[in-house]
C-alpha cells in the first residue's frame, strides 16, 4: 500500500525551504524567483547511474523532494 502524495517542497544549500503544494514545481520555482530558466541538478547514485533531484534557478540550488503522509 502506498502512502498518498499531497505536494512538492524544495530546500535551497541555504537551507531556505519552499512549500510548493501540489503544483509543478518547475513552474512554480520560475514563477517564485521571477525566471523564465532553470538548470537541472544532478546526483551521483552508488548504483553508479545519474538521477535528476533539483533545478538551478537564480543562484538557488534548489532539492525538490515529494512530500507524503507519515502512516505507522
Amino acid at each position: 500500500m502506498s502512502t498518498p502524495h499531497v505536494g512538492y517542497m524544495a530546500i535551497d544549500q541555504y537551507g531556505e525551504t519552499y512549500h510548493i503544494g501540489d503544483n509543478p514545481p518547475r513552474k512554480w520555482l520560475l514563477e517564485h524567483f521571477c525566471r523564465q530558466h532553470a538548470a537541472k541538478m544532478y546526483v551521483d547514485t552508488k548504483a553508479g547511474r545519474v538521477r535528476h533531484i533539483g533545478y538551478i534557478i537564480a543562484g538557488h540550488w534548489l532539492e525538490v523532494f515529494s512530500v507524503a503522509l507519515w502512516k505507522e
